[in-house]
């Protein structure tokens, strides 16, 4: 990893994340009452769990909201929730005032056009690997794993080892 990068991994203190294509494949299931399913990576959330472990914020700001959601957004103890935002960079703004947190302190995970806005704001900006070109070509991080598939856990790895709490980490769980 070139050294620039490195670095802004290294002073990140709270990650963001967008859901659909980032939580989860971007696909949305609907049962025949109209619920909304969702399929999410468990490494995703071990790492999501990491992050916590070491005190860096997590959040979400996704355009959607749903009952599955919900449910696993508390099972992985996320803190921050602005769900449903139409405008994402009012509710990263929002979040950036509650924490007291710089823009290049946080990192954000998006994958599609609305989330641009907070990409070009944050201090990292990563897309899945899957994100789409206009993501992509923003980011300054574009995951080797697919959206729903451990992109996030990859994130987290990569944020752990710069912070050089990664092996910390590996030798307290051995």
């Amino acid at each position: 990893m070139k050294e620039e990068l490195a670095e802004k991994f290294k002073i990140i203190e709270a990650v963001l994340f967008d859901v659909d294509g980032v939580m989860t494949d971007g696909k949305i299931y609907c049962s025949d009452s109209g619920e909304a399913l969702k399929v999410f990576d468990a490494a995703d959330g071990l790492g999501i769990k990491l992050l916590r472990d070491f005190n860096i914020i997590t959040g979400v700001i996704s355009g959607r909201d749903s009952k599955a959601l919900r449910f696993r957004l508390r099972e992985l103890n996320i803190q921050h929730l602005y769900l449903g935002a139409a405008d994402k960079l009012i509710f990263f703004n929002q979040f950036l005032d509650q924490v007291k947190l710089a823009p290049e302190q946080v990192a954000f995970i998006g994958d599609d056009l609305p989330d641009l806005p907070i990409l070009s704001r944050c201090g990292l900006a990563v897309s899945p690997s899957n994100g789409c070109n206009e993501v992509r070509s923003m980011a300054d991080y574009v995951t080797q794993r697919q959206g729903g598939e451990g992109s996030i856990r990859e994130v987290v790895e990569l944020i752990l080892k710069s912070k050089g709490l990664w092996e910390d980490y590996i030798k307290g769980a051995c």
